[in-house]
C-alpha cells in the first residue's frame, strides 16, 4: 500500500506541474525574396516576392499579398555595356518579370538590380560558365525492380578546380518542366579531373499528387517506356552554395535533431538567387 500511495502523490504532483505556455514570437523583418535566370540564348527572368511570418495564413489569397507588383528590375551585361529594363508580365499580379530584348551569352557576366515602389533595392551578380556535357548516359532497371530504375551518366571533369554542377531531368509526355531532385548540385572538389559514372533518381514537383510521386513503389524512379531528357547544367559556386543550403533546409524539415542550416544567398538586400546556368541537354529511352 506505502508502494502504490507514493506512486499516485508522485503522479499528481506531476499533473500538477502541466501549464499551458503562450510563445510570444516576434514579427520577422520583412525582406525581399528573389529568384532569377539567365542562361545561353534564353532572356532573363526574375520571379519577386517577400518573405511571410512563420504562421501566416497560406491560401490563394493571402498569397498574393507577398507578391512585388510594380519594381524596377534591370539586367546589366557587364562585358557590353547594355542594360535592359525587364517588363511585368502580368501587371495585376506583377510577381514575373522578363526581358524581351536581351539573350544570355556564354562567358558574360551580368548584375540584376531590383528596386519596389516602397524604395527596397536588392542587387547581385552572376556569370554564365562554359557548358561542360556529359559524356554519356543511359536508363538501368534498379536490381529487385521490374521496370523501374534510374538514369546513369558518364561525366570527365576537366583538370581545372572550381567546376560546378546541377542536373535535371523531364519526361516527355509527363512533366511540364524540367525537374531537379533533392541532391542536384555537386562540385568538383573530390572528382577535379576525373572521369566517372553516376546516377539520379526522379525527382517531383513540391506537394505532387500524381500517382507516380504518391506510390511507395514508383516514387523517385524512371519507368520503362519514358523517354527522358536530362539538361545537365554548368553554375557557379554561388548558386551551388545556395542549392545546397536549400536543398539540406528542405531535408531537415521535420528533423528535430538536425542543426540549423543557414540560407546561402548572392542576393543583397534580400534572399534568394540570381543564376546564370550553362546546360546541355541529352535525352534517352528507358527501356
Amino acid at each position: 500500500m506505502r508502494y502504490f500511495l507514493f506512486i499516485a502523490i508522485i503522479i499528481v504532483l506531476f499533473s500538477s506541474c502541466e501549464k499551458d505556455i503562450t510563445v510570444d514570437l516576434p514579427q520577422p523583418e520583412e525582406q525581399l525574396v528573389i529568384e532569377g535566370y539567365i542562361e545561353p540564348g534564353q532572356p532573363p527572368y526574375v520571379l519577386i516576392s517577400k518573405t511571410a511570418p512563420y504562421f501566416s495564413a497560406f491560401d490563394e489569397n493571402s498569397l498574393l499579398q507577398y507578391v512585388v507588383k510594380n519594381a524596377k528590375v534591370t539586367v546589366q551585361c557587364v562585358e557590353d555595356n547594355i542594360t535592359d529594363t525587364l517588363l511585368q508580365v502580368l501587371a495585376d499580379t506583377g510577381y514575373f518579370y522578363v526581358s524581351f530584348s536581351m539573350l544570355g551569352q556564354v562567358g558574360k557576366t551580368y548584375n540584376l538590380r531590383v528596386e519596389t515602389e516602397d524604395g527596397k533595392v536588392a542587387t547581385a551578380t552572376t556569370r554564365i560558365e562554359p557548358p561542360i556535357p556529359l559524356d554519356s548516359i543511359w536508363f538501368k532497371i534498379q536490381e529487385g525492380k521490374d521496370s523501374l530504375g534510374f538514369v546513369w551518366a558518364h561525366l570527365t571533369d576537366p583538370d581545372t578546380l572550381g567546376n560546378n554542377y546541377r542536373w535535371f531531368a523531364k519526361r516527355i509526355g509527363k512533366d511540364s518542366s524540367f525537374i531537379a531532385p533533392i541532391g542536384s548540385v555537386f562540385e568538383d572538389k573530390f572528382i577535379n579531373g576525373k572521369s566517372f559514372d553516376f546516377a539520379y533518381n526522379r525527382g517531383s514537383v513540391p506537394n505532387s499528387t500524381a500517382t507516380d510521386d504518391t506510390s511507395q513503389v514508383e516514387s523517385g524512379f524512371f519507368k520503362t517506356g519514358d523517354v527522358i531528357v536530362v539538361k545537365f547544367c554548368t553554375i557557379t559556386k554561388e548558386s551551388f552554395k545556395f542549392w545546397r543550403s536549400a536543398e539540406t533546409q528542405s531535408s531537415n524539415i521535420g528533423n528535430p535533431f538536425a542543426s540549423i542550416t543557414p540560407l546561402i544567398s548572392n542576393i543583397e538586400g534580400g534572399i534568394g538567387i540570381w543564376e546564370g546556368y550553362s546546360p546541355s541537354l541529352d535525352t534517352v529511352t528507358a527501356q
